[in-house]
């Protein structure tokens, strides 16, 4: 894996997370307890903070990014994922918050100060514009996202499923 410090920032990662020799981990990061980090990621704390709860998993391709202080974003936006988070491949996540026991789909786009709240599910290749706040117990699809119905009790048990599905795995490539 390559971990990387930048300026006075060194990557924090739990002892039982995992992170892929391919993946890229750069400067204010930390990732949490059991979760994972698998081929190919880039999560970059260069300008801003990165925190990854957990038992959260970031797929295969995934970018995760923030963005600096400047007029035009007054102190800037850092990335905070929650607990129990599935972040599908390909997904690009930007300086926006992420609550606990959500699903990123494949493909998504999630741009700066988006808010994903609790127990929520993004459909693939979804656009969650700037700012957007997504209300939790719900399925958002579409470019730009937008809310198409309740989830089921059968989703939202997909949901703490997924997280510990990718726990379970996480520890047999780490054998």
């Amino acid at each position: 894996m390559t971990i990387r410090a930048f300026e006075n920032h060194t990557p924090i990662i739990a002892p039982s997370a995992f992170v892929d020799d391919s993946a890229v981990v750069t400067g204010n990061v930390v990732i949490g307890a059991d979760s994972s980090i698998w081929p190919m990621c880039s999560l970059r704390g260069d300008i801003h903070s990165i925190r990854i709860g957990e038992r959260s998993n970031i797929q295969d391709g995934s970018i995760l990014h923030v963005t600096h202080d400047s007029e035009f974003a007054p102190s800037g936006y850092s990335l905070s994922i929650g607990d129990d988070v599935t972040v599908g491949h390909n997904a690009v996540v930007h300086a926006c918050t992420v609550e606990d026991l959500c699903l990123i789909g494949m493909g998504s786009v999630i741009l700066d100060g988006a808010v994903i709240k609790t127990g929520t599910i993004i459909g693939a290749g979804a656009l969650v514009s700037p700012g957007k706040v997504l209300e939790g117990g719900y399925l958002w699809l579409g470019s730009p996202a937008k809310r198409t119905r309740e989830l089921t009790d059968r989703e939202k048990a997909f949901l703490a499923y997924s997280a510990a599905h990718y726990v379970d795995l996480k520890n047999r490539h780490k054998l």
